[in-house]
């Protein structure tokens, strides 16, 4: 269902190549995340929240009052990464990619801007992280954003083995609530009981 904010609702029907049987397959990790997301802030656990691309709104259509449609649009500036937030006193920065390779991760996912600013907000104090989802295996890893910005800048390769994802990342099993507990893997790397 999509919520209009003219308060009106409408019934989607989903696409036959995104409906499986199989529990949690065809969401998104987007998808997921908001839905983390939401948990951790209805439990007063974190304030994240996905950032909205910056857009230049050039051309609107109205076809009648209450249906305006966006017809034209370009990207103001660069988009930084998809997650930002405060949990336990520290600024969470984080990017969120998906991969439909079994074997490894293509730093073309990655733009440079984003591993500058992860590198920038880490300079700062912030928990900064990549959050990687391999799709057909269908596990998804915490990296601390230090990690791979390295590989990206050093390693002179074009995507990383998901061998390295399974030494550096850590793995995030599903969960019913949330569905990518990445707090979980945060309270363990940064506010362990000593």
């Amino acid at each position: 269902m999509i919520g209009y904010p003219n308060g009106k609702v409408r019934t989607v029907q989903c696409p036959a190549a995104v409906k499986q049987s199989a529990g949690r397959r065809g969401m998104s990790l987007e998808h997921d995340l908001n839905l983390s997301n939401e948990y951790y802030l209805q439990t007063d656990r974190a304030v994240i929240h996905k950032k909205p691309t910056p857009l230049q709104i050039v051309t609107v259509d109205y076809p009648k009052r209450s249906a305006a449609k966006i017809t034209e649009a370009y990207f103001k500036v660069p988009s930084t990464t998809d997650y930002n937030g405060v949990y336990r006193g520290k600024a969470i920065d984080f990017e969120a990619k998906e991969t439909r390779s079994r074997t490894s991760f293509p730093f073309s996912s990655l733009h440079p801007h984003q591993v500058d600013h992860l590198e920038r907000v880490i300079r700062h104090g912030a928990i900064a992280f990549v959050i990687v989802r391999f799709v057909l295996l269908d596990e998804t890893y915490y990296v601390e954003a230090g990690k791979i910005a390295a590989q990206y800048r050093h390693s002179g390769r074009k995507s990383l083995p998901y061998s390295w994802f399974q030494q550096e990342g850590i793995l995030i099993p599903f969960s019913l609530t949330p569905p990518v507990n990445y707090l979980r893997v945060i309270d363990e790397l940064y506010f362990k009981e000593k």
